[in-house]
């Protein structure tokens, strides 16, 4: 089923032309995936879609009862209420409709309803109607989906009652995901969903999406994400977009594929048309070959000349190099405890960094793996322990927050007053590698971007020339091509490398160890995330076996010790036989009930029965009474089955 067109969509902002003549359809079911640079328009078009912002030309179709949900890059959940009283909010309907039918179960109950005709039949009727609703809704399970998708984004039982006001900024936004989420549109709209998630989240929300019942429309950078997720991939470049088919990894392929073929396409007709032209001014003079000259040049009049086909868009170029080599140890840290102002986050943190290293640190959100760098980089003091720097070490740190690039200076002045020593043409060479070109080096700082702040960072970072590189989230902002780019500048450092990022396909490109940290302490695993995940599962899988194995030998060893004797084994059995007979005897009780329960409900559908108001009131009293005697009756038999069975 279509659930949205876009047709020939244009947009502008004052004079600059952002969208144009672009073309989408979403059926239900889809998984796309929205491609593009930053400032590519991405996050226009979604909210073209979601209905926040209008459009110049062109228009939506879409079903008239079509829902969309839409959560934007930066949003996060403004509320007064707890926790679980803001996630029920989602339920308001089905919440009303659940009174309604206790205040029909009461009707039901007061016998004044049986001596007005018709009403008993009337309030069933509506009854009978409002269930099978509430029952669709969800609503036997409701309180059990916010559960567990409150679980997944990491907020337990323990949570619910905080006001959400309290809240840092990444809960928050992490909320906003899991009511959107709950309400469940037919179509969900997510721009950049993976911000302020640890891999264990990101892991949760990629198998829930998988099974979303609606479809699905992402801005997202994580490209071990989209793949996962998306089957078709829409890409936005030079205001235009195109269409692949596949998740991320496909539309690489297909995009360069096309690319190929058009390129000899291309040169294939402009071969073409240069052999027309030299024949024409060749032959068209002379009297004898005039017409066929003629003829030549009405075929090229006619012919539908090709555009050279657009490659990738300039991407940012740069590499890290080093000053001077360090020793083969860079750093340890043994029995380190961190944290803030006195108070522990993490302990018995033990990290060694050896020349050459590439070191992914990984933990859930707010173990204080960016305190351990700042700590590192000496931003913060160790609480306890011992850390070791090793000789010729020069640390270059990135941090996520980019929490130093906030002033009133030119991008230019920004990094020439760093280096100082340089002259103005190597710092805007710098500059333009990093993307930041003509006009670009006069913005004031403050106001650049988000990706823009990331790529200054990462320019003071590369004339640095540290050999060793302490790296917090240096994907966050950054576009998949200026990622790309990223991942090859570190591959090819000569220097070591500590870094956090929840970037899987990043961590798997770089990391040639993986450190987790936890509150009481860090594990090392020799490979990548893949080899992390891997012996993680492992790991768990024995740590199960082990259980299953000592509850079975303390079972065993249990049972020996509590062997019965023949007195005590000859008792057992003689309760066993009364237990099987009292059983046998319940089952005869309650199917003799069930029939005499059947027979009086009959009753009560005949119409002598119904429309004689106190013999049908005698009747359902009877009913009740039969119904309690067998709820007893199944309540022992389910007691000594248990018995039984144990």
């Amino acid at each position: 089923m279509l659930l949205l067109q876009v047709q020939q969509i244009t947009k502008y902002f004052g004079a600059d032309l952002i969208l144009s003549n672009i073309k989408l359809e979403l059926h239900d079911k889809d998984r796309t995936a929205l491609v593009g640079r930053n400032g590519a328009g991405k996050s226009t078009l979604l909210k073209i879609i979601s209905g926040e912002l209008s459009y110049d030309s062109g228009q939506m179709v879409k079903p008239k009862d079509t829902s969309i949900g839409y959560l934007s890059q930066h949003t996060g959940l403004e509320s007064d209420l707890t926790i679980w009283e803001e996630m029920l909010s989602v339920f308001k309907n089905v919440r009303e409709m659940e009174q309604q039918l206790r205040n029909i179960e009461l009707q039901l109950a007061d016998p004044a309803n049986y001596e007005q005709e018709g009403a008993y039949d009337r309030l069933l009727s509506e009854y009978d109607r409002l269930q099978e609703t509430f029952k669709e809704m969800g609503g036997y399970q409701y309180e059990s989906d916010i559960r567990s998708v409150l679980h997944g984004f990491r907020f337990f039982e323990e949570d619910y009652d905080t006001c959400i006001a309290t809240l840092s900024g990444g809960q928050k936004t992490r909320l906003a995901l899991a009511k959107l989420l709950l309400t469940q549109p037919d179509l969900l709209i997510l721009d950049e969903p993976t911000n302020h998630l640890d891999i264990e989240t990101m892991a949760w929300l990629e198998k829930y999406l998988q099974n979303y019942p609606g479809a699905l429309l992402l801005v997202s950078h994580d490209r071990y994400f989209l793949d996962q997720i998306v089957t078709q991939v829409y890409e936005l470049s030079r205001q235009e977009i195109s269409v692949y088919h596949g998740n991320y990894s496909k539309y690489l392929e297909q995009k360069a594929e096309k690319y190929e073929r058009e390129r000899k396409l291309y040169e294939k007709q402009q071969g073409e048309i240069a052999k027309l032209e030299d024949f024409i001014q060749r032959n068209l003079a002379r009297a004898s070959t005039t017409k066929r000259a003629q003829s030549r040049r009405k075929q090229l009049e006619r012919m539908t000349i090709m555009d050279r086909p657009a490659g990738d868009e300039k991407s940012a170029s740069f590499s890290f190099s080093i000053d001077k080599q360090s020793g083969n140890d860079v750093l340890s840290l043994e029995n380190a405890v961190i944290g803030y102002n006195g108070e522990p986050l993490a302990k018995g943190i033990l990290l060694k960094l050896s020349r050459g290293d590439s070191i992914a640190l990984v933990g859930p959100n707010g173990v204080g793996k960016s305190t351990l760098l700042k700590t590192i980089t000496k931003k913060l003091p160790l609480l306890s322990g011992d850390i070791r720097y090793g000789s010729n070490v020069q640390i270059g740190y990135y941090d996520q927050e980019q929490a130093d690039l906030s002033s009133n200076k030119t991008v230019l002045q920004e990094l020439w007053d760093h280096y100082p020593l340089k002259n103005e043409k190597d710092i805007r060479t710098v500059l333009g590698n990093f993307l930041f070109s003509g006009d670009d080096v006069l913005k004031t700082v403050s106001s650049l971007s988000g990706g823009e702040k990331a790529r200054l960072a990462l320019a003071r970072l590369m004339l640095q020339n540290a050999n060793l590189l302490i790296l917090d989230e240096p994907t966050n902002h950054l576009d998949l091509d200026s990622k790309e780019v990223l991942e090859n500048a570190l591959v090819d450092y000569p220097g070591t490398i500590l870094f956090v990022s929840h970037d899987r396909y990043f961590i798997n490109r770089i990391a040639t160890k993986v450190v987790e940290l936890s509150t009481e302490a860090t594990v090392e695993y020799l490979g990548d995330y893949d080899y992390y995940v891997e012996k993680k599962e492992e790991m768990a899988e024995l740590a199960r076996l082990a259980q299953k194995k000592e509850a079975k030998t303390r079972k065993t060893a249990t049972s020996f010790v509590n062997k019965p004797s023949y007195q005590q084994e000859k008792e057992r059995k003689k309760l066993e036989r009364q237990r099987k007979r009292r059983i046998s005897e319940l089952e005869e009780q309650v199917t003799q009930l069930e029939m005499t329960l059947a027979e009086k409900e009959d009753l009560l559908c005949q119409p002598e029965i119904y429309e004689d108001h106190e013999k049908s009131l005698e009747i359902h009293t009877e009913v009740e009474k039969v119904k309690s005697e067998i709820d007893q009756l199944m309540e022992e038999w389910t007691e000594l089955l248990e018995e039984s069975d144990a």
